[in-house]
């Protein structure tokens, strides 16, 4: 009744159903993982941007490696802005996906030690070769707040770090290359500021993350689990209907030939 199960058709058709069937489990379960991770993420820095603000230099230093345990941690900093080596880096957006420049301004603390502080988003109104027109930082000693970041990567961002840009334009922020062209000790990693806002709203201060979203991936996992368990619910169907058809075909009967006449 089901020899033709042992059809090649069919038993090509019954292996690549047996193989699909533990590959969209564990897709399934690939996506409840990255779920998982984005709400551990999501946790991490909602505790980050809740916490009070301490030290900058009690968890970063010189040639440090902001570890993501510490991302977003709210810092602060006592110093002056190094305005004269100020730079901006290239091709970044804002909150309306407008395209324009981060200033990167050094803060010279007490001890002499750099942070580098990112002070904001400004237009680019000008050629992308002229360096453009920065609103003036605070004068005077002044006391920051702001987010811990990463030194930024190609791998990580996505971002080219391209060379032979021109002067004091960068693609990439990376406290090494800024401790290698200010001559001074940098702490690794930078600071988003948050505060004090900028008098006219400008440099634009960055938003924080977004620490809420939890994405599309539960219900990705939730529809690999459903096609996995539609495979084995579709094979039944189609044998059962393969069944039928050749059931009907063997009933009826055969048409009789009819001689050709002389």
């Amino acid at each position: 009744m089901y020899r033709f199960l042992l059809t090649r058709q069919w038993v090509i058709l019954t292996l690549i159903a047996l193989v699909l069937i533990p590959v969209m489990v564990e897709l399934g379960f690939w996506q409840l993982h990255r779920h998982e991770h984005r709400v551990a993420q999501n946790q991490r820095v909602t505790e980050a941007l809740a916490a009070d603000p301490v030290p900058a230099e009690k968890i970063t230093s010189p040639g440090h490696e902001v570890p993501k345990a510490d991302l977003y941690r709210r810092v602060s900093a006592k110093g002056t802005y190094d305005t004269r080596h100020e730079v901006v880096v290239r091709r970044r957006t804002n909150s309306d996906d407008e395209v324009g420049f981060h200033v990167l301004t050094p803060f010279v603390l007490d001890d002499g030690k750099v942070l580098l502080v990112n002070r904001g988003w400004i237009p680019a109104d000008g050629p992308q070769t002229a360096f453009p027109k920065i609103p003036a930082a605070p004068r005077g000693e002044v006391t920051i707040t702001g987010r811990l970041k990463a030194d930024e990567t190609s791998a990580a961002s996505g971002i080219k770090n391209v060379r032979g840009l021109p002067d004091r334009q960068i693609m990439l922020i990376s406290s090494g290359q800024q401790a290698d062209s200010l001559g001074k000790q940098v702490l690794g990693g930078y600071v988003e500021q948050t505060s004090p806002e900028p008098k006219d709203g400008t440099p634009e201060l960055i938003a924080e993350p977004d620490h809420s979203g939890i994405g599309p991936h539960m219900a990705y996992a939730v529809q690999w689990w459903l096609f996995a368990s539609g495979v084995p619910i579709g094979w039944v169907v189609l044998v059962r209907r393969e069944k039928r058809d050749r059931a009907t075909a063997a009933q009826t009967p055969a048409e009789e030939t009819v001689p050709a006449h002389a």
